[in-house]
Formats: structure tokens, sequence, C-alpha cells
């Protein structure tokens, strides 16, 4: 282990961090440029076989960088789409990052380091970087931005050359050492542990803009939220923040072991979709019309009203139900679409009901402050389901791939165990294990700082 490596993991002090020589090389999930093609004509292209864990060159620092010795990381699902190399190989992205020239050129690799979340250590900042110093404690957004872009100033992602971080660029977080951008940067809560820090960035900040934000579904006291995958990583955060916002959290989840995991999290509804004869399959024509009405019946069953959003990141298996199922003037919002782009709807439903479709991507940094905020104050709880190390991610990746998980699945980096990097005991001891840990079945009774 290189000198500043042993001094993060034993919590050495700023001026010692400072002091140990940066290595030249450190440990990595990546995938190989030279595997883009391993997975054509496979019907399971599983990602075990082309993330790699192994040493890569450590990049130079831009004067607007730091360098975060990453104590922990989780999985997001864009991990699965850099790791299969579809929709479109992420290698692509490294070019066109680097046609800018300068230091963007680093970026383009015959590797990718992937991953885009992170909790760490800073162990470096470039020359022009002032809020932050060597030692902070800090979890990662996202979002890369261009500061000399005007419309960032008015919202990040609307900037043409927005980027995500360990997806469309390099040197993400599921790796020892991470270069960002001081503008991705985000304190981290002290009553958390390093992984449970390392499962918000992403799909909380993503939750909060798609909900929360004026950008996005703007929900407000009473609001019937329906929400697809209500268990997962995006929708675990919804559901608390429907319901702190005074809203009415409808979970949409596919087996009983769920719907237990969405009582604990305060869901107010819960339907199990196999129980109303809803299934994962892609519905079309009169079928999706036959499904819509049978989630608004058992909707209205409960609450005897329709919902005012519907809260949709699966895609082409969900979207035509929930244009439907959304109330007169209603709105849906959504960030994505696992199960497939080509969405198809009948749009009678839409235009004569009046109602709204907000796509939302990621989160600026002021929503993604907003969402840590929350979580600061205990008001939203980290939704780590299970805990990975750095070696096994691949079996983690995997998991998210194949649906087979709740919530965040966390990994650890240079943290040697879970339930370290808690610097404020007195709060987690307020808040209580089970507040903090609602989608786990044992939490591990957490360290103090390491």
């Amino acid at each position: 282990m290189d000198a500043l490596t042993e001094a993060v993991v034993r919590g050495a002090s700023a001026e010692e961090l400072e002091r140990a020589p940066v290595p030249a090389d450190f440990t990595a999930a990546h995938i190989r440029q030279e595997d883009t093609g391993i997975f054509d004509g496979e019907a399971d292209p599983d990602v075990r076989r082309s993330l790699r864990v192994g040493r890569v060159p450590m990049p130079a620092l831009a004067p607007d960088e730091v360098l975060v010795a990453v104590m922990a990381s989780s999985i997001n699902y864009n991990t699965v789409w850099s790791a299969t190399f579809k929709p479109v190989s992420t290698f692509g992205a490294l070019r066109r990052f680097a046609r800018g020239g300068g230091y963007p050129a680093r970026h383009d690799q015959p590797y990718q380091v992937v991953g885009s979340d992170a909790a760490g250590v800073i162990v470096r900042t470039g020359a022009g970087v002032r809020r932050w110093k060597v030692g902070d404690h800090v979890a990662v957004n996202a979002a890369v931005v261009d500061d000399q872009d005007p419309v960032t100033h008015h919202d990040g992602m609307l900037g043409a050359d927005q980027k995500a971080w360990g997806y469309e660029t390099n040197f993400g977080g599921l790796a020892h050492y991470t270069v960002v951008r001081a503008s991705q940067l985000l304190a981290k809560p002290g009553h958390l542990t390093w992984e449970e820090t390392a499962c918000v960035p992403l799909c909380g900040g993503t939750a909060y803009r798609m909900l929360v934000s004026d950008r996005g579904a703007r929900i407000k006291q009473g609001d019937i939220v329906l929400i697809w995958g209500a268990t997962g990583g995006l929708g675990a955060f919804a559901v608390q923040l429907v319901k702190n916002g005074g809203g009415i959290p409808v979970g949409v989840v596919n087996s009983e072991e769920k719907a237990k995991l969405l009582a604990r999290l305060g869901c107010d509804v819960v339907i199990n979709r196999t129980e109303i004869g809803i299934g994962g399959e892609v519905a079309a024509g009169a079928d999706t019309v036959d499904r819509a009405k049978r989630l608004g019946r058992a909707i209205r069953a409960e609450l005897g009203e329709d919902p005012h959003v519907v809260f949709d990141h699966v895609g082409r298996a969900t979207f035509g139900i929930s244009v439907i199922v959304a109330r007169r003037g209603g709105t849906v919002v959504t960030c994505g679409s696992s199960t497939g782009y080509e969405h198809s709807f009948d749009n009678r439903y839409f235009w004569m009901n009046l109602k709204r479709i907000v796509g939302s991507h990621g989160m600026n940094l002021n929503e993604a402050a907003e969402m840590m905020r929350l979580v600061g104050l205990g008001a939203v709880a980290p939704v780590l389901s299970e805990v990975y190390p750095l070696a096994e991610v691949g079996e983690a990746a995997r998991l998210v791939q194949t649906n087979r998980h709740t919530g965040k699945v966390g990994v650890l980096a240079l943290a040697p165990s879970p339930g370290l990097g808690v610097t404020d005991p007195a709060t987690r001891a307020a808040l209580g294990e089970e507040r903090l840990g609602p989608l786990r079945s044992a939490t591990p009774q957490p360290a103090a700082v390491g």
C-alpha cells in the first residue's frame, strides 16, 4: 500500500495527507475498449465479463479539480450501460469530450473508470479551487457542467456540454481515487457512514429534481404520487420526498417482500402489480388501456382519487400506463427508460385530459445540495441495501443489471469495512439505526471516523 493510501485509510490529518506523495497508479473498476464487441449477438450481456478491477494510471489534476480518495461508491444503472456497451459504447463520449483539447484530452483512454457516485476524502486540490481543502469529507454529484457556459448559471442541466461523470467522462467513482471538478462537491453528512453517503447523490438528486424542483413536477401537500419501482434506488428516495412534502406516495412493486419494505419506508399505499394482473412485459394498444384501468381502480379503491403525479423511470413497459392513469390535468415525470426508449401511448388520454409530460435529467448542484441537506437533517434516509467490496464490483453490478436488488447497492473502495466515516455519532444515535437503514434487514453498528 502506498503512503497516501495508507494515510487515508488510517484517518491521517490534512497535513499528513498533503505530505504523502500521490501514487502513479491506483486500483479501479474499469472497462476496456478492446472488449467493446464481446456481447454482440448475445441475449444476456453479463457485466461480470466486462467489468475489470485493476491498476490504471493516475491522471493529472486540472486547476478546477480535486483528487478524492474514494472510501465508498455505489452502483447505478449507467454502469450497466457502460459495461454492456449499450445502447452505445461510452468510449465515443470520451472521444468527443477529448476533442476540446487541454485537460479534457486525458479522458480519451483505451479504458474507462466507471461509477457515478462516491464519498471520500479530498487529498489534493487544483490551483483554482477555493471552497474546498485537503482533508474535507465529501460526496460527489454526478453532473459535470461548464461554468463558462451562460446557461449553466440558469440551470446546469441545460448546458450543451453537461455530462454524467463516470459515464460520459473517465475517472469515475468505482475506484480508490477519482478526479472531479470542485463544482461537483457536496459536504458529507457527519452522521452517515461512507457507504450510506455514497448511495445518495445520483439517485437522491435525480428524485429531488423530478418531484420537488421547480423544473420537475413541483409536488405539493396532498398530491397523490404514483411511484413505479418504489423499492429501487430512485423509487425509495421518491417515496420519502413525497411523504415529507405532505403528499401521498403510492408505490408499485412486484412481490410481497418488496411490499413489506415499502411499508418500512412509510409508503401510504402499496400495490403489488402481479396481484392486479400488470406484469413486467411491454403492453400495447387495448392491453395497455386495460392495465391502466386496473391500476386506476386499485388506487381509487384506496384513496378515492387518481394520481396527481406519476413518477416513471421504467420506460417502455410502463409509460403508456402512466399517461392514462394520471388524473385530468396531471403530470407524468420521467428520467429514464430501463425497459426501452421507444415509448407508445394513446394520445387521446393525454391531450383531451390536459396532462403534462416532464422530462427530467440528473440534477444541478443546488438541487443536489438541497437533497443532501434533507439527508443531513435526517428528513430523508439513505436507501442502502447491500454492500460489496470493490473486488466484487461485477457481482454488485450484475445484481442491479438483473433487477434482483432493492434500494442502492454500495461498494467499498478504500474503506476497509462497512460502518466507518461517522463523525457525528450523537445525531446518528438520535435518529436511530432503524431509521437510517430502512431497506437493510440488519444494520451494522458504525465505528467512529475511519
